[in-house]
């Protein structure tokens, strides 16, 4: 690692701790040379992984691509930053969990709607409307029914009439 001051190779860990769940390591580091101090951070990196697109089209894993996807869904809604990156974290988590070295955009977007979930209902409305593609309001009114219906079964414990329990 070099300094990002004078650029020398001599620097020493004088600090690490673990943070974003597990698949980070912070590391506090200081220039043997000039005595800087500064941050690192080590993240578990998704690689060798192929995402198949709806059009048969395979293209590298991107951790930016998914996070620029959901940040549209997010624009003017409050959040802090660190609760995004543990949100996608957990979602790279569950991609890593499948064990395989290609993956669909639609598991992927799966595995972000179940997290977009918890995470936030307004921006899984949004992520849903995109993702699922809704082409009239109809769809869309029936999402925000399902969201409804879920919502009242978690909150009561019991499903809606119809209504299968959630996990």
């Amino acid at each position: 690692m070099y300094c990002p001051i004078c650029r020398s190779k001599e620097t020493k860990v004088v600090d690490s701790r673990v943070s974003n769940e597990g698949m980070a390591i912070r590391r506090r580091r200081e220039c043997i040379k000039c005595n800087y101090r500064f941050s690192t951070l080590e993240q578990v990196e998704l690689l060798d992984i192929m995402v198949v697109k709806r059009d048969g089209a395979r293209e590298s894993y991107s951790r930016n691509k998914l996070e620029r996807g959901i940040l549209h869904s997010l624009a003017k809604r409050p959040y802090t930053q660190e609760k995004f990156d543990r949100m996608i974290s957990a979602i790279e988590r569950d991609i890593q969990k499948k064990k395989k070295r290609e993956i669909t955009s639609a598991d992927i977007g799966e595995i972000v709607m179940k997290h977009m979930l918890k995470f936030d209902k307004i921006a899984y409305i949004r992520f849903a409307s995109i993702y699922r593609s809704f082409e009239d309001v109809k769809k869309f009114k029936s999402e925000i029914r399902s969201l409804e219906k879920r919502r009242k079964t978690i909150s009561t414990g019991r499903p809606s009439v119809g209504i299968k329990k959630l996990k």
